[in-house]
């Protein structure tokens, strides 16, 4: 997506909170379809790295788990932080990343090819920013989804919900422990994000030129159906690259902020070196397999509402 400058102070601050609005939309999209996916990655990565041998046998087998012992429900467990999270998160996303990459456009914003130069550092700040969000939120929702039906957690361990589980962090660990994982979060962030526009932008683009080579007739560009199509497209590709990208990071992120010892190191590499040992290189891709199930709709999805929300609202350039 190409950004278009605005037209007047009043114009350009009215389109910037059109595309914070057009991301908490994508944000929502984004957990109801990914969230049970998400849910089945944590449960493998937190138990499946602790020793040699492995509490679920794959995706499945721990779907199958969770659905006999908790139900539907189950799946979703730690949902209500995750769509706060998620809903500021991607708001926050797409209009640090607009604004940014309006901002470093200068001379070459006429140009209709992405910018390498422009997407990455753009991307990168808007991750580094938003993993002070994502941080807090995620811990929360992994220790809801970890916890689910396990009966050797004692009642008052038990988190009775996001709010108790948050308000247990931080009676135990002080306000730092409410960040545990912030190192691996925003490595994850800032890389992946990274790679999520690289490769947003450059297939949406090479796309559309494909499709607009191919026929002079139809204008792909006004067309709603071929718009959907390709944000499924660009979306899902987008989402498989960054976590191909940054897996390992959340792999330490989830096992740093589930660990039930509040002093073990907060360093996602000595952890992943911890896992590379005990499990070998396997344990730092736990949950591949549902991560990139989750990665194509849940993007796509993202994706697909962003831009048409952003149509919605009147934003004729997108991104």
């Amino acid at each position: 997506m190409t950004s278009g400058g605005g037209d007047g102070g009043g114009g350009g601050r009215v389109d910037t909170a059109k595309r914070y609005i057009a991301g908490f939309a994508a944000g929502i999209a984004t957990v109801v379809v990914g969230h049970p996916f998400d849910t089945v990655k944590v449960k493998l990565q937190a138990y499946n790295t602790r020793t040699q041998k492995r509490e679920y046998k794959n995706a499945l087998h721990c779907t199958a788990q969770i659905l006999s012992k908790e139900g539907v429900r189950g799946l979703y467990k730690g949902a209500s932080p995750s769509f706060i999270g998620m809903a500021f998160e991607s708001s926050l996303l797409f209009g640090f990343y607009s604004q940014t990459k309006q901002l470093l456009q200068g001379e070459l914003q006429s140009s209709n090819r992405p910018q390498l130069q422009v997407i990455i550092p753009s991307a990168a700040y808007g991750g580094a920013l938003i993993s002070l969000i994502l941080c807090p939120a995620e811990l929360v929702k992994c220790r809801m989804q970890v916890q689910g039906f396990n009966t050797t957690i004692s009642k008052g361990e038990r988190f009775n919900g996001p709010f108790d589980c948050a308000l247990k962090t931080v009676k135990n660990e002080g306000i730092k422990g409410i960040f545990r994982g912030g190192l691996a979060t925003l490595l994850r962030e800032s890389i992946g994000n990274s790679v999520f526009f690289s490769t947003y932008e450059f297939s949406r683009h090479y796309i559309h030129l494909q499709l607009n080579s191919n026929s002079s007739e139809v204008s792909y560009g006004s067309n709603l159906f071929i718009d959907v199509g390709i944000g499924i497209v660009t979306g899902g590709l987008s989402g498989i690259a960054y976590w191909s990208a940054v897996l390992p990071f959340d792999v330490a992120k989830t096992v740093i902020q589930t660990t039930p010892d509040a002093h073990s190191s907060r360093n996602p590499f000595w952890t992943l070196h911890s896992i590379y040992r005990r499990v070998g290189f396997r344990g730092c891709y736990a949950g591949l397999g549902p991560t990139l199930v989750r990665a194509f709709p849940a993007n796509a999805a993202a994706i697909v509402t962003w831009e048409l929300a952003a149509k919605i609202l009147g934003l004729k350039h997108g991104l």
